[in-house]
């Protein structure tokens, strides 16, 4: 099972709040900008060690966490379980985990690529959502953010197998505004266009020429930004639930549109 960092559970009463894809990125940013709002981050990610350094610096809690593998999800969601049956509760959870792998056009789709891309994005928030739920509601305000992106809103060519997968966990999340209607959670739905982070170089697995042309010429958003967007809904009061969010840099007007200078 996994374990929290040695900082141990916080004593001051702080709501716990769940970020997944936390070791870096608009993950750890989110965790930054919410513990600066007074929320208790437990930061999910493989790279358990980055993850450690992110918890100390903002106080939070650190777990191991594959979305992609079941058991994991099942062994970070005990260990928060843990956590709230010390007397905090949770109250956030920010499905952030997800990523995207190359480019091909349909008649050449790796199937392998896609059915990762299907795990990380969409069974993986599945997962952590289902998983968590029972605790969001029984704190008696909740909230689940998910990070989905504008790939979730349209198409681009050789984009099919990550419009698919965000479109797919756009809908799940989506689905979750009536299912958990009359239930004291909210659900809000942040997609960001272009946000420079590890997310080009891991699509062009690890090509970071490659990945910097993604950037060229535009002044793309940065994870801040998007993490500042995650506080600021979750810091509305109760009865406002903030649906959709779609946040792009000005120089982009659809998802392969730019001004490039």
């Amino acid at each position: 099972m996994s374990t929290p960092n040695p900082a141990g559970p916080d004593r001051t009463g702080r709501p716990l709040v769940v970020v997944t894809g936390a070791s870096s990125g608009i993950g750890a940013a989110a965790a930054r900008a919410l513990a600066a709002d007074g929320w208790h981050p437990v930061l999910g990610a493989r790279r358990v060690e980055r993850l450690r350094e992110i918890a100390d610096e903002v106080g939070g809690t650190a777990l191991s966490l594959d979305v992609t593998d079941a058991d994991s999800v099942a062994a970070f969601a005990a260990a928060v379980r843990e956590l709230v049956d010390g007397g905090q509760a949770l109250r956030g959870l920010v499905n952030n985990a997800g990523g995207a792998q190359g480019t091909e056009k349909v008649m050449e789709a790796d199937e392998d690529k896609w059915r990762w891309m299907w795990e990380s994005n969409v069974l993986g928030t599945l997962r952590v959502t289902k998983a968590l739920l029972p605790l969001l509601i029984d704190s008696g305000d909740g909230h689940v953010v998910t990070i989905t992106s504008i790939a979730g809103l349209e198409v681009y060519d050789g984009g099919s197998g990550y419009t698919a997968a965000k479109h797919a966990e756009g809908a799940l999340h989506r689905t979750l505004r009536g299912e958990l209607l009359g239930e004291p959670v909210r659900v809000t739905e942040i997609a960001p266009g272009a946000v420079e982070t590890e997310f080009a170089l891991v699509r062009f697995d690890g090509d970071s020429a490659r990945a910097a042309k993604v950037y060229e010429g535009i002044t793309p958003l940065v994870a801040e930004d998007v993490a500042e967007v995650i506080a600021f809904a979750m810091s509305r009061p109760a009865h406002v639930n903030l649906d959709t969010i779609v946040l792009k840099p000005r120089d982009q007007a659809t998802g392969m549109r730019f001004h490039r200078t």
